[in-house]
């Protein structure tokens, strides 16, 4: 069928965030700390373990007291970085200020880059005249981003969790950004890295299409099929 809109999930779909060690590094500059290497990659693995990297690994295990908090995370800013943080202060860390530097630094377009295809995808899409949203489980705005990496001009309009206290797989964030483009959702196809929350989409009407959540080198074209589906 032919599409007339495509909705794209932000992290691990378009962009992918940089490794737990180099976030770590990064923050530790900011702050003007230095730490032996061997520290870094110890704090930097338990860091990834404890899922403290927004757009990285989940949890390995989710402490009891942050249950509540990590299943509404994305629903406010507040929520958000209080989920996040509350899972970096399980690993011990030399410099207390370090656990908000952390996470501010994720917010930073420097921590992201957009897989290789991004920007050819979405501007073949807005060529071919198919709307294009992002809908995101996110608690800040991810628009500088896009800006800083050149992929704005391509996207109409960004539906973000925490600025409509809902979560994916929520049909209503769907529906708003099948109602922005001006497209009915039996018209739009949803592309994402999550079964569960992209695949919410599908409840709605839309079509769902899911791509891998790698390493920005190892998916260099994952993006491209999407281009073939619009005009089946």
């Amino acid at each position: 069928m032919v599409f007339k809109g495509v909705l794209f999930d932000f992290s691990g779909t378009l962009f992918r965030i940089e490794s737990a060690r180099d976030w770590l590094r990064a923050a530790l500059d900011e702050r003007g700390s230095t730490a032996p290497e061997a520290d870094l990659a110890r704090w930097a693995a338990e860091l990834e373990a404890a899922g403290a990297l927004p757009g990285g690994s989940f949890p390995q295990r989710l402490p009891e007291r942050l249950t509540d908090l990590w299943a509404t995370r994305d629903e406010s800013m507040e929520l958000h970085r209080a989920a996040y943080t509350g899972l970096a202060r399980q690993v011990e860390l030399p410099d207390p200020g370090l656990y908000d530097a952390l996470y501010d630094r994720h917010m930073a377009p420097a921590a992201w880059r957009p897989y290789p295809d991004a920007a050819e995808v979405l501007r073949t899409l807005r060529e071919r005249g198919v709307g294009v949203a992002v809908v995101s489980n996110i608690g800040w705005d991810p628009r500088p981003v896009f800006r800083a990496h050149g992929l704005d001009g391509w996207v109409e309009a960004y539906v973000l969790s925490y600025e409509h206290g809902v979560q994916k797989p929520d049909v209503r964030l769907f529906r708003t950004a099948c109602e922005a483009l001006g497209q009915d959702p039996g018209d739009v196809l949803m592309v994402g890295d999550d079964r569960r929350a992209d695949g919410g989409a599908a409840e709605l009407g839309c079509a769902v299409h899911f791509v891998d959540h790698l390493p920005v080198a190892e998916r260099p074209a994952g993006l491209r099929p999407v281009l073939g589906l619009i005009n089946r």
